[in-house]
Protein backbone atom coordinates (compact mmCIF):
# COMPACT_ATOMS: atom_id res chain seq x y z
CA UNK A 1 0.00 0.00 0.00
CA UNK A 2 1.56 3.14 -0.76
CA UNK A 3 1.39 6.37 1.17
CA UNK A 4 1.65 10.08 0.11
CA UNK A 5 5.11 11.59 0.98
CA UNK A 6 5.59 13.66 4.42
CA UNK A 7 4.12 17.27 3.53
CA UNK A 8 7.33 19.57 2.90
CA UNK A 9 6.59 23.07 4.67
CA UNK A 10 10.09 24.56 3.14
CA UNK A 11 9.38 28.11 2.51
CA UNK A 12 10.47 29.56 -0.39
CA UNK A 13 10.21 33.95 -0.15
CA UNK A 14 8.11 35.46 -2.67
CA UNK A 15 9.45 38.23 -4.59
CA UNK A 16 8.41 41.47 -2.50
CA UNK A 17 8.93 39.21 0.45
CA UNK A 18 5.33 39.72 0.96
CA UNK A 19 4.41 35.44 1.13
CA UNK A 20 5.83 32.18 1.60
CA UNK A 21 5.80 29.29 -1.12
CA UNK A 22 4.99 25.90 0.58
CA UNK A 23 5.55 22.67 -1.41
CA UNK A 24 3.14 19.68 -0.44
CA UNK A 25 4.45 16.45 -1.67
CA UNK A 26 2.03 14.01 -2.72
CA UNK A 27 2.37 9.99 -4.14
CA UNK A 28 1.78 11.51 -7.44
CA UNK A 29 3.61 13.80 -9.86
CA UNK A 30 1.49 16.53 -9.65
CA UNK A 31 2.90 19.26 -6.74
CA UNK A 32 0.70 21.73 -5.22
CA UNK A 33 1.72 25.01 -4.22
CA UNK A 34 -0.14 27.19 -1.29
CA UNK A 35 0.87 30.79 -0.95
CA UNK A 36 0.00 32.26 2.39
CA UNK A 37 0.46 35.89 3.34
CA UNK A 38 2.23 35.55 6.61
CA UNK A 39 -0.14 37.59 8.09
CA UNK A 40 -2.74 35.19 7.67
CA UNK A 41 0.26 32.40 9.01
CA UNK A 42 0.37 33.88 12.40
CA UNK A 43 -3.38 34.96 12.68
CA UNK A 44 -4.70 31.56 11.48
CA UNK A 45 -1.98 28.67 11.72
CA UNK A 46 -1.31 25.99 8.92
CA UNK A 47 -3.65 23.05 9.55
CA UNK A 48 -1.31 20.51 10.09
CA UNK A 49 -2.99 17.26 11.68
CA UNK A 50 -2.12 14.47 9.23
CA UNK A 51 0.96 15.67 9.08
CA UNK A 52 1.89 14.81 13.14
CA UNK A 53 4.04 18.67 12.56
CA UNK A 54 3.90 20.67 15.52
CA UNK A 55 3.04 23.87 13.84
CA UNK A 56 3.34 27.34 16.61
CA UNK A 57 1.29 29.06 14.49
CA UNK A 58 -1.80 26.68 14.49
CA UNK A 59 -3.42 27.72 17.67
CA UNK A 60 -2.82 30.84 19.17
CA UNK A 61 -3.44 31.44 23.28
CA UNK A 62 -5.80 34.21 24.35
CA UNK A 63 -4.25 36.31 25.48
CA UNK A 64 -4.41 36.76 29.57
CA UNK A 65 -2.69 38.57 32.63
CA UNK A 66 0.56 37.98 33.15
CA UNK A 67 1.51 40.68 35.54
CA UNK A 68 0.18 41.44 38.75
CA UNK A 69 1.08 44.56 40.21
CA UNK A 70 1.36 45.19 44.21
CA UNK A 71 -0.85 48.31 44.95
CA UNK A 72 1.37 49.89 47.42
CA UNK A 73 0.59 49.29 51.02
CA UNK A 74 -2.31 48.07 50.60
CA UNK A 75 -0.11 44.83 49.39
CA UNK A 76 -3.04 43.66 47.06
CA UNK A 77 -2.04 42.02 43.93
CA UNK A 78 -3.74 43.50 41.24
CA UNK A 79 -3.63 42.76 37.43
CA UNK A 80 -1.72 45.64 35.34
CA UNK A 81 -4.33 45.88 33.27
CA UNK A 82 -7.52 46.03 35.14
CA UNK A 83 -11.78 46.38 34.21
CA UNK A 84 -13.60 50.03 34.24
CA UNK A 85 -17.43 49.39 34.02
CA UNK A 86 -18.71 52.83 33.56
CA UNK A 87 -19.71 51.76 30.43
CA UNK A 88 -21.34 48.28 30.68
CA UNK A 89 -24.19 46.43 31.97
CA UNK A 90 -22.85 42.90 30.58
CA UNK A 91 -21.84 40.16 33.33
CA UNK A 92 -21.04 37.99 30.77
CA UNK A 93 -18.00 40.26 30.08
CA UNK A 94 -17.09 40.69 33.52
CA UNK A 95 -17.03 36.75 33.12
CA UNK A 96 -15.22 36.59 30.02
CA UNK A 97 -12.50 39.49 31.61
CA UNK A 98 -12.16 37.18 34.66
CA UNK A 99 -11.20 34.36 32.29
CA UNK A 100 -8.44 36.30 30.71
CA UNK A 101 -6.93 36.90 34.87
CA UNK A 102 -8.02 40.06 35.43
CA UNK A 103 -8.33 40.00 39.38
CA UNK A 104 -9.30 43.84 40.41
CA UNK A 105 -12.85 45.24 38.92
CA UNK A 106 -13.58 48.78 39.45
CA UNK A 107 -17.01 50.57 40.16
CA UNK A 108 -19.50 53.34 41.34
CA UNK A 109 -22.52 53.85 42.31
CA UNK A 110 -23.29 56.40 39.68
CA UNK A 111 -22.22 53.81 36.49
CA UNK A 112 -25.25 53.53 34.77
CA UNK A 113 -27.41 54.55 37.79
CA UNK A 114 -26.00 51.50 39.64
CA UNK A 115 -26.20 48.63 36.78
CA UNK A 116 -22.55 47.81 36.57
CA UNK A 117 -22.34 47.06 39.69
CA UNK A 118 -25.33 44.90 39.89
CA UNK A 119 -23.70 43.08 36.55
CA UNK A 120 -20.25 42.85 38.57
CA UNK A 121 -22.39 41.22 41.25
CA UNK A 122 -24.38 38.95 39.21
CA UNK A 123 -20.98 37.33 37.19
CA UNK A 124 -18.77 37.02 40.21
CA UNK A 125 -21.27 35.39 42.43
CA UNK A 126 -19.27 32.21 44.29
CA UNK A 127 -15.55 33.76 42.95
CA UNK A 128 -15.03 36.86 45.52
CA UNK A 129 -12.25 35.11 46.95
CA UNK A 130 -10.57 35.01 43.69
CA UNK A 131 -10.82 38.79 42.85
CA UNK A 132 -10.85 42.33 44.04
CA UNK A 133 -14.05 45.03 44.37
CA UNK A 134 -14.18 48.24 44.57
CA UNK A 135 -16.71 51.34 44.80
CA UNK A 136 -16.81 55.23 44.77
CA UNK A 137 -18.88 57.66 46.11
CA UNK A 138 -18.58 61.46 45.38
CA UNK A 139 -19.57 62.61 49.12
CA UNK A 140 -19.81 66.28 49.55
CA UNK A 141 -17.94 68.68 51.68
CA UNK A 142 -20.95 68.76 54.23
CA UNK A 143 -22.34 65.32 53.78
CA UNK A 144 -23.06 63.29 56.92
CA UNK A 145 -21.45 59.89 57.69
CA UNK A 146 -24.56 58.23 57.91
CA UNK A 147 -25.48 59.50 54.11
CA UNK A 148 -22.14 57.65 53.45
CA UNK A 149 -22.80 54.56 54.97
CA UNK A 150 -25.78 54.34 53.09
CA UNK A 151 -24.14 54.72 49.64
CA UNK A 152 -21.87 51.82 50.51
CA UNK A 153 -23.93 49.53 52.17
CA UNK A 154 -26.19 50.32 48.38
CA UNK A 155 -23.23 49.61 46.26
CA UNK A 156 -22.29 46.01 48.67
CA UNK A 157 -26.10 44.90 48.09
CA UNK A 158 -25.51 45.36 44.26
CA UNK A 159 -22.56 43.99 44.10
CA UNK A 160 -23.46 40.97 46.37
CA UNK A 161 -20.98 40.92 48.55
CA UNK A 162 -20.35 42.07 52.45
CA UNK A 163 -17.06 44.25 51.61
CA UNK A 164 -15.10 46.22 48.87
CA UNK A 165 -11.60 45.91 48.88
CA UNK A 166 -11.15 49.73 48.06
CA UNK A 167 -13.79 52.37 48.82
CA UNK A 168 -13.17 55.64 46.94
CA UNK A 169 -14.45 59.32 46.81
CA UNK A 170 -14.98 59.95 43.91
CA UNK A 171 -14.08 62.48 41.41
CA UNK A 172 -12.48 65.23 43.34
CA UNK A 173 -11.52 68.50 42.29
CA UNK A 174 -11.76 70.47 45.93
CA UNK A 175 -10.00 70.27 48.85
CA UNK A 176 -13.13 70.98 50.96
CA UNK A 177 -14.69 68.12 50.12
CA UNK A 178 -11.57 66.12 51.37
CA UNK A 179 -11.45 68.18 54.41
CA UNK A 180 -15.06 66.92 55.69
CA UNK A 181 -13.98 65.20 59.28
CA UNK A 182 -17.50 62.99 58.23
CA UNK A 183 -15.46 61.22 55.13
CA UNK A 184 -12.35 60.41 57.50
CA UNK A 185 -14.51 59.16 60.09
CA UNK A 186 -16.77 56.83 58.21
CA UNK A 187 -14.33 55.36 56.54
CA UNK A 188 -12.65 54.20 60.48
CA UNK A 189 -15.96 53.33 61.12
CA UNK A 190 -16.62 51.33 57.67
CA UNK A 191 -13.19 49.45 58.51
CA UNK A 192 -13.98 48.36 61.96
CA UNK A 193 -17.18 47.18 60.85
CA UNK A 194 -15.31 44.92 57.71
CA UNK A 195 -17.07 46.56 55.29
CA UNK A 196 -14.57 48.41 53.15
CA UNK A 197 -10.48 46.73 53.55
CA UNK A 198 -8.87 50.32 52.30
CA UNK A 199 -10.11 54.35 51.38
CA UNK A 200 -9.10 55.79 47.70
CA UNK A 201 -9.38 59.38 46.63
CA UNK A 202 -10.36 59.32 43.05
CA UNK A 203 -9.59 62.56 40.35
CA UNK A 204 -9.03 64.18 36.74
CA UNK A 205 -10.18 68.11 37.08
CA UNK A 206 -8.17 70.86 37.24
CA UNK A 207 -7.71 70.97 40.73
CA UNK A 208 -6.12 67.45 40.90
CA UNK A 209 -2.58 68.35 42.10
CA UNK A 210 -4.02 69.93 44.49
CA UNK A 211 -5.90 68.28 46.03
CA UNK A 212 -3.58 64.89 45.96
CA UNK A 213 -1.01 66.52 48.19
CA UNK A 214 -3.81 67.63 50.60
CA UNK A 215 -4.64 63.83 50.38
CA UNK A 216 -0.83 62.52 50.95
CA UNK A 217 0.15 65.13 53.40
CA UNK A 218 -3.32 64.01 55.30
CA UNK A 219 -3.02 60.19 55.14
CA UNK A 220 -6.45 59.86 53.95
CA UNK A 221 -6.17 57.85 51.29
CA UNK A 222 -4.37 53.88 50.89
CA UNK A 223 -4.81 54.38 46.81
CA UNK A 224 -5.33 56.85 44.38
CA UNK A 225 -7.16 56.48 41.15
CA UNK A 226 -5.98 59.22 38.56
CA UNK A 227 -5.96 60.86 35.27
CA UNK A 228 -2.77 60.03 33.11
CA UNK A 229 -1.86 59.36 29.87
CA UNK A 230 1.02 59.83 27.58
CA UNK A 231 -0.21 63.18 26.96
CA UNK A 232 0.71 64.43 30.38
CA UNK A 233 4.09 62.94 30.64
CA UNK A 234 6.38 65.21 30.23
CA UNK A 235 8.93 62.87 28.73
CA UNK A 236 6.69 62.50 25.94
CA UNK A 237 5.57 66.23 25.37
CA UNK A 238 8.83 67.58 25.29
CA UNK A 239 9.26 65.87 21.98
CA UNK A 240 6.21 66.72 20.65
CA UNK A 241 5.75 70.57 21.52
CA UNK A 242 6.80 72.00 18.37
CA UNK A 243 5.89 69.65 15.92
CA UNK A 244 2.17 69.65 17.48
CA UNK A 245 1.96 72.84 19.25
CA UNK A 246 1.51 70.75 22.30
CA UNK A 247 1.51 72.36 25.77
CA UNK A 248 2.55 70.86 28.78
CA UNK A 249 -0.66 69.96 31.08
CA UNK A 250 -0.24 69.34 34.97
CA UNK A 251 3.74 69.62 35.21
CA UNK A 252 3.69 69.47 39.11
CA UNK A 253 1.74 65.72 38.58
CA UNK A 254 4.81 63.68 38.22
CA UNK A 255 6.49 65.12 41.56
CA UNK A 256 2.98 64.02 43.25
CA UNK A 257 3.31 60.19 41.61
CA UNK A 258 6.69 60.22 42.95
CA UNK A 259 5.33 61.52 46.71
CA UNK A 260 3.07 59.09 46.79
CA UNK A 261 5.25 56.18 45.76
CA UNK A 262 7.53 57.38 48.88
CA UNK A 263 4.79 57.45 50.95
CA UNK A 264 3.83 53.65 49.82
CA UNK A 265 0.26 54.91 48.69
CA UNK A 266 -0.70 52.55 45.26
CA UNK A 267 -1.61 54.89 42.09
CA UNK A 268 -4.11 53.57 39.43
CA UNK A 269 -4.18 55.16 36.33
CA UNK A 270 -7.39 55.88 34.19
CA UNK A 271 -8.02 58.08 30.77
CA UNK A 272 -4.88 56.52 29.69
CA UNK A 273 -6.46 56.45 26.00
CA UNK A 274 -6.86 60.39 25.60
CA UNK A 275 -9.90 60.40 24.59
CA UNK A 276 -10.30 56.61 23.21
CA UNK A 277 -10.83 57.59 19.20
CA UNK A 278 -9.33 54.03 18.17
CA UNK A 279 -11.16 53.52 15.41
CA UNK A 280 -9.08 56.65 13.51
CA UNK A 281 -5.76 54.44 14.41
CA UNK A 282 -7.08 51.39 13.00
CA UNK A 283 -5.44 52.29 9.66
CA UNK A 284 -1.68 52.95 10.87
CA UNK A 285 -1.49 49.99 13.32
CA UNK A 286 -0.07 46.48 12.12
CA UNK A 287 -0.61 42.66 13.84
CA UNK A 288 0.33 42.66 17.60
CA UNK A 289 0.88 46.20 18.08
CA UNK A 290 -2.45 48.58 18.63
CA UNK A 291 -2.60 51.81 19.56
CA UNK A 292 -4.12 51.17 23.42
CA UNK A 293 -1.53 48.84 24.10
CA UNK A 294 0.98 51.34 22.80
CA UNK A 295 -0.89 54.05 25.05
CA UNK A 296 -0.90 51.07 27.74
CA UNK A 297 3.11 50.60 27.91
CA UNK A 298 3.64 53.87 28.19
CA UNK A 299 1.92 54.31 31.18
CA UNK A 300 3.06 51.52 32.72
CA UNK A 301 6.23 52.20 32.01
CA UNK A 302 6.16 54.73 34.91
CA UNK A 303 7.45 52.66 37.62
CA UNK A 304 5.00 55.28 39.92
CA UNK A 305 2.69 53.65 38.69
CA UNK A 306 1.41 50.70 39.70
CA UNK A 307 -1.60 49.66 37.11
CA UNK A 308 -4.07 51.23 35.11
CA UNK A 309 -8.24 50.93 34.92
CA UNK A 310 -9.74 50.86 31.40
CA UNK A 311 -13.50 50.71 30.64
CA UNK A 312 -14.48 47.45 28.65
CA UNK A 313 -16.99 47.36 26.48
CA UNK A 314 -16.90 44.41 24.41
CA UNK A 315 -15.13 40.89 24.43
CA UNK A 316 -12.84 42.03 21.37
CA UNK A 317 -11.97 45.11 23.82
CA UNK A 318 -11.17 42.84 26.61
CA UNK A 319 -8.85 40.77 24.60
CA UNK A 320 -7.17 43.59 22.67
CA UNK A 321 -5.95 45.11 26.08
CA UNK A 322 -5.42 42.55 27.98
CA UNK A 323 -2.40 41.45 25.45
CA UNK A 324 -0.36 44.29 26.50
CA UNK A 325 -0.50 42.65 30.44
CA UNK A 326 3.08 42.27 31.69
CA UNK A 327 5.01 44.90 28.72
CA UNK A 328 6.50 48.09 29.58
CA UNK A 329 9.39 48.42 26.77
CA UNK A 330 7.68 51.56 24.79
CA UNK A 331 9.16 50.90 21.19
CA UNK A 332 10.02 53.18 18.13
CA UNK A 333 6.78 51.65 16.13
CA UNK A 334 4.79 52.46 19.73
CA UNK A 335 5.86 56.10 19.86
CA UNK A 336 5.11 56.62 16.27
CA UNK A 337 1.41 55.35 16.49
CA UNK A 338 0.93 57.50 20.16
CA UNK A 339 2.13 60.65 17.80
CA UNK A 340 0.01 60.02 14.92
CA UNK A 341 -2.60 59.84 17.72
CA UNK A 342 -2.19 63.54 18.90
CA UNK A 343 -2.02 64.87 15.06
CA UNK A 344 -5.36 63.38 14.55
CA UNK A 345 -6.25 64.87 18.20
CA UNK A 346 -4.66 67.91 17.92
CA UNK A 347 -7.68 71.14 18.78
CA UNK A 348 -9.92 68.48 19.67
CA UNK A 349 -9.46 67.16 23.16
CA UNK A 350 -9.78 68.74 26.11
CA UNK A 351 -7.16 67.25 28.78
CA UNK A 352 -8.09 65.98 32.20
CA UNK A 353 -6.70 68.44 34.79
CA UNK A 354 -6.03 71.28 32.61
CA UNK A 355 -9.25 74.07 33.48
CA UNK A 356 -6.90 77.08 32.04
CA UNK A 357 -9.54 78.41 30.16
CA UNK A 358 -12.19 77.95 33.21
CA UNK A 359 -11.46 81.77 34.63
CA UNK A 360 -12.48 83.71 31.59
CA UNK A 361 -15.93 82.33 31.01
CA UNK A 362 -18.27 85.20 32.88
CA UNK A 363 -20.56 82.74 33.99
CA UNK A 364 -18.31 79.84 35.87
CA UNK A 365 -19.14 77.13 33.45
CA UNK A 366 -17.32 74.22 33.97
CA UNK A 367 -15.45 73.73 30.55
CA UNK A 368 -13.48 70.72 31.45
CA UNK A 369 -16.37 68.85 32.56
CA UNK A 370 -18.88 70.02 29.52
CA UNK A 371 -16.35 68.57 27.28
CA UNK A 372 -15.69 65.37 29.19
CA UNK A 373 -19.38 64.59 28.64
CA UNK A 374 -18.83 65.44 25.05
CA UNK A 375 -15.78 63.04 24.67
CA UNK A 376 -17.93 60.14 25.77
CA UNK A 377 -20.58 60.81 23.31
CA UNK A 378 -17.99 62.08 20.33
CA UNK A 379 -14.90 59.54 21.21
CA UNK A 380 -16.38 56.40 23.26
CA UNK A 381 -19.87 56.54 21.64
CA UNK A 382 -21.39 56.37 24.81
CA UNK A 383 -24.15 58.50 24.80
CA UNK A 384 -25.50 57.18 28.20
CA UNK A 385 -22.45 58.06 29.90
CA UNK A 386 -22.52 61.07 28.45
CA UNK A 387 -25.94 62.36 29.22
CA UNK A 388 -25.18 60.56 33.05
CA UNK A 389 -21.78 63.12 33.15
CA UNK A 390 -23.62 66.32 31.89
CA UNK A 391 -26.54 65.76 33.86
CA UNK A 392 -24.57 65.99 36.82
CA UNK A 393 -23.36 69.74 36.43
CA UNK A 394 -26.37 71.03 36.71
CA UNK A 395 -27.09 73.55 33.83
CA UNK A 396 -24.24 72.94 32.47
CA UNK A 397 -22.82 74.35 29.27
CA UNK A 398 -26.48 76.13 28.85
CA UNK A 399 -24.99 79.52 29.35
CA UNK A 400 -23.47 78.83 25.80
CA UNK A 401 -25.76 78.95 24.08
CA UNK A 402 -26.56 82.49 23.72
CA UNK A 403 -22.90 83.69 24.70
CA UNK A 404 -22.11 86.63 22.77
CA UNK A 405 -18.81 87.56 24.74
CA UNK A 406 -16.94 84.40 23.76
CA UNK A 407 -14.01 84.93 26.31
CA UNK A 408 -12.75 81.80 26.13
CA UNK A 409 -11.49 81.80 22.56
CA UNK A 410 -7.57 81.96 22.59
CA UNK A 411 -7.93 80.52 26.12
CA UNK A 412 -6.95 76.84 25.19
CA UNK A 413 -3.13 76.15 25.53
CA UNK A 414 -4.03 73.18 22.55
CA UNK A 415 -6.07 75.42 20.73
CA UNK A 416 -9.18 73.55 21.47
CA UNK A 417 -12.27 75.58 20.03
CA UNK A 418 -13.94 75.98 23.64
CA UNK A 419 -16.86 77.85 22.61
CA UNK A 420 -17.48 75.82 19.76
CA UNK A 421 -17.31 72.34 21.63
CA UNK A 422 -19.50 73.71 24.85
CA UNK A 423 -22.27 74.82 22.69
CA UNK A 424 -22.58 71.91 20.63
CA UNK A 425 -22.48 69.95 23.90
CA UNK A 426 -25.33 72.23 25.40
CA UNK A 427 -27.63 71.46 22.88
CA UNK A 428 -26.51 67.40 21.96
CA UNK A 429 -26.81 66.74 25.54
CA UNK A 430 -28.66 69.33 27.24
Amino acid sequence: MSHPRALSLTPTPLSGGEGLCIGIGSSTKLKEYLVVARRDILALGVAAATSGLTNAATAQAAPRIVRYSRLGRTELKISDISFGSASMTDPDLVRHALARGVNYFDSAESYRGGSAEEAIGEALQGKRKQVYLTSKTKAGADDRRGDMMAALEASLKRLRTDYVDVYFLHAVNSVDRLRNPEWREFTELAKRQGKIRFRGVSGHGGKLVECLHYVLDNDIADVLLLAYSFAQDPTFTDKIRHTFHWAAIQPDLTPVLSKAKNKDVGVIAMKTLMGGRMNDMRPYERAGGTFSQAAFRWVLSNPQVDALVISMTSKEEVDEYVAASGTSRVSDYDKGLLERYVELSSGNYCQPGCARCEHSCPSGVAVSEVLRSRMYARDYGDLTLAREAYAGLGTGASACIGCTSQACLGQCPVNVPVAHLTRETAVMLG
